[in-house]
Parts: structure tokens; sequence; C-alpha cells
């Protein structure tokens, strides 16, 4: 439960069936277990990213590692110790040659986001996936029990959600019709209508985190070169910036938009970024007209779980969900949707247009968002990683992600992270492989205590264990068993599983 006494509910879909792959391309060699996530904190996400987890939209899913025919372990790179390689500065130069003088490539060529397609939109197990019916959110906060006056729970360890945290981004608003007093009762009409002053006190707050936070995405995605001295090597961010004059042919702007909730300048560029998302669906993946729709592309790509939230130790622009807008000579060329996090920047995926793919977009965004990263550390130094989401290296056209080092990958068994370097001999052998070298280490999160697993059921914040003993018809304890195992004692015991 996040701080301000907000909890993430989600529904578990189990996971028994196979799909197709995105990779390659077997038609039900594709495993994973999933679940639909109404709400979820930023917190709740970091850890299940850090245990092999992955969204798209509000569907999170996590791959079955020793049965899926294509393993996809999730990497990470050292923002601060990353140093481009030569492919990376040959990416940088040909961009910044063509902003100061036009020169475009001939050959295409983008080795960079090329994972979108198997990660989001081929992943087969989605496109069957629809929200469910009922919404948990809808619940009286006035009748949530407090679950520590349960039997069966520490009270330690659990709370009741009362409101939702006020330290977090307002929501779009909603208006709300006004009742005018009837002569003779309550208020006089003509006057304005008193006010709490916790109320006004609460609004401004949130009025000014609100417009530090507009400052702040228009002005945080633009890298500052940090002068190297002459005996160490240029930083990314002097590449990044390298040659180009001050009057440019091209000009290229950067600009971070909130997407949940969608900020106005979000709002603003909407119908042109889905303009270039579904070009780029067509010329680049082969999609027929008909299938990259506004509403998939809200559904995938616009549609976010996670609560924006501002934290004193956090970086300016708060935590959250964010479209990286590349806008050149006043038009959306690019954009990278993106998760910010306690600890990461996270690539959810990239859409270009099709007219710039010989500039290799999908590397130079992908250096930008290193970039980006680095400086957001500076005002939240734990935020120190850059995910770019899955690694597969039984699949070649994949690897390219080990190229951003130094990395590392995530072990499927002790959730423990392990050099990228130390990791390729053991995938060379077998696609499936545990990466901890340490025989003796095991999952620290794993699940001891069924009991403990938090649900919510009927509006009632409760540990499954008082569930278990009120539930009538069948019995779903090795569903729950199976959830619980996935997410890790830790993570069952803070995120809200719907009980219908």
């Amino acid at each position: 439960m996040a701080a301000g006494g907000s909890y993430s509910i989600v529904e578990y879909f189990g996971g028994d069936g196979g799909h197709r792959c995105g990779y390659c391309k077997h038609e039900n060699g594709n495993f994973s277990h999933g679940m639909w996530s109404h709400t979820m904190t930023v917190q709740d996400y970091q850890d299940l990213i850090d245990r092999g987890w992955r969204r798209s939209g509000k569907y999170v899913y996590k791959p079955t590692m020793n049965k899926t025919c294509c393993p996809q372990y999730t990497i990470r790179c050292h923002a601060l110790n990353f140093h481009p390689s030569k492919t990376h500065k040959k990416t940088l130069k040909k961009v910044n040659r063509f902003l100061s003088r036009g020169e475009m490539p001939v050959e295409r060529h983008d080795e960079g986001h090329e994972d979108s397609l198997g990660e989001i939109m081929d992943s087969a197990h989605e496109e069957g996936v629809q929200p469910p019916r009922q919404d948990p959110l809808k619940i009286d906060h006035s009748e949530v029990q407090d679950i520590s006056t349960s039997p069966d729970t520490d009270t330690t360890n659990s709370a009741a959600p009362t409101t939702p945290r006020e330290d977090a981004a307002p929501a779009p608003e909603e208006k709300t019709p006004t009742v005018t007093p009837k002569p003779g009762k309550g208020a006089d009409p003509s006057r304005p209508l008193g006010r709490k002053a916790k109320d006004i006190r609460k609004e401004r707050r949130l009025q000014k985190e609100q417009q530090k936070q507009q400052e702040a995405e228009s002005s945080s995605v633009n890298p500052v070169p940090s002068k190297s001295s002459s005996n160490q090597p240029k930083s990314l961010e002097e590449f990044i910036t390298e040659s180009l004059p001050n009057d440019p042919l091209h000009r290229l702007e950067v600009r971070l938009v909130r997407s949940k909730p969608p900020s106005p300048q979000f709002k603003a560029s909407f119908d042109a970024s889905y303009q270039v998302y579904k070009l780029y669906q067509m010329a680049i993946h082969k999609d027929p007209p008909d299938k990259p729709t506004e509403s998939q592309f809200k559904r995938f790509l616009c549609d976010s779980p996670l609560e924006a939230e501002m934290a004193p130790d956090g970086p300016e622009v708060g935590y959250g969900s964010f479209h990286q807008q590349y806008w050149l000579d006043g038009r959306i060329v690019a954009v990278g949707v993106l998760d910010i996090l306690p600890s990461c920047v996270s690539s959810v995926y990239l859409y270009y247009h099709p007219d710039f793919s010989s500039l290799s977009l999908g590397t130079y965004s992908a250096l930008r968002e290193i970039a980006f990263t680095r400086q957001l550390q500076q005002q939240s130094p734990k935020l120190a990683y850059y995910y770019l989401g899955f690694y597969v290296h039984s699949c070649p056209k994949m690897r390219y992600k080990g190229q951003y080092q130094p990395s590392d990958l995530l072990c499927p068994e002790t959730y423990t992270w392990v050099s990228i370097e130390r990791c390729i001999p053991r995938l060379e052998i077998s696609a499936y492989s545990r990466l901890s070298e340490n025989a003796h280490e095991g999952d620290a999160c794993a699940l001891k205590e069924l009991g403990r697993v938090l649900v919510l059921h009927r509006r009632t914040v409760m540990p499954y264990a008082a569930y278990a003993r009120k539930r009538k018809g069948s019995n779903d304890e090795k569903e729950v068993e199976q959830y619980a195992s996935l997410l890790g004692q830790t993570c069952a015991e803070r995120i809200l599983l719907y009980r219908a």
C-alpha cells in the first residue's frame, strides 16, 4: 500500500494455455501468467518488474520462463555508467548530420526498439483479454473494514484504505452540478459556498504541484552536456549535442507529457500522435489499415494502471506513465512510451514516422532515454536504471539490447540481477537458464504464508485466511497460491486480489 493509503487492485487470469509467439511465430508456444490491474502504485509495479512482470496497457503478464518457447529475461542498463558503443555514436552523428544539414541516409536500418511487436502487439495472450465488466474500484471506502480487526492478521503489517493518497497528481476534473439552496434554507445563494480551510490548502498544494510538474515536463528532457576533462572520453550527453550549430536546418524538440491522467499537452497532441502510430504499425509491422484503431492505441499505449505520484525525494515530473514526444520542425515524428518508477525509467514502446526509418530512431530514442534517466537521477539518487523490457537470447533479432552496457539480466529463479556477460555463455547452451551462479541462493520473497495474502471481497480488505472462511462456492486456494507465488510474499501482502 502506498504511503497515502492507496492500494493496487488486480484480477488474476492464470495462464495455463499457450498462445502465438511474437518472436519465433510458434502458434501455441508462448506461455505466460497474466492479471488485469485496475490500479497500481508505482512502488508495487517496480517490485513486480523486478520479479519478471511487465505491463501492456493495464494487462500485466509474466512469461512462464521454463515452459515458453522463447524465454524473456528482464534487462536493465546501469544508466550512470553507460558509455555509447561505436554503433551508438554513429547513430547520434547520423541524426545530427540530418538536423544540421538535412542529410538523410539511403539505407533503412533500425535495431533500436524492434521488440515492440513481439512484446506488445503480437503477444496473443493480450488479444483475447478484455477489461473485466465489474470495476472493483467503485467501492464505498466508508464500508472498507480495517483488516487489523481480523484475528488472522498481524496488525503491524495491515491497514485499510481510506482515501486516495493526497500527494498523488490530481485526476481529470469531473463537472458536478451545483445545487442552489431553496430560499430561507441553508447558505445564502448570492454568496460563494463556504469551504473548509483544509480543502483550500489541499487544492492550492495540488495546483502548485501540477504547475511545477508541467514546468518540469517541458524542461527536463533536453540533455545538458557535462564537460569532460581532457583525458576522459566524451559523455553520452556530449555526443547527443555534438556538431549541432546554433541555427540547424531542422529543429528537434523532445517533450515529456503525462499520459495518465492525461495532461493538457497530451490531449492536444493525441490525434497527431495516433496518426504516427498508425503509419508505423502499417509500414514497419505490416498491419492492415483496419487493425491499428484508435481504441487499440488507447488500450495498449495510453491506458495505464499506474497512479501519478509525487514524492519529496522523487523527480520533479513525478512518477507514473508518460509519452516522450520527438517534435521535428513542429510535428511529431516519434514517441517513446515510458514509465517513471522509483528506481528506473522503464521503456514500454516506441513508434515513429516511417519516412524517418533510416535515421535509426529506435537506437536514438533509447540513447535519449538513457540520458533522461541520468538527468532524473540527479533529482532522485535511487532512480539509476534504464529498463529495456525483455531480452530474448533465443531470437537473434532481439539480442541488440545487450549492447547497452553495463547491463544485467534477472535470474528467473532467485530474482537477483546477474551481469549479462556472465549470462551469455549459459544462454548459448540453453534458452532457459537459472542465471544465478550461487547454487544455494533462493527466492528471498518466496511465498511462506498464504493466509496473509490480501484480497478485496465485497468492498472489504481482508487476509485470505479470513476470506476462505467466508467464501461460498468452489475452492480457489490453488489459484490464489499460484498467484501469490508469482508475486512473492511481500507484494502479495500489499496488492489486493479482487474476489467476486
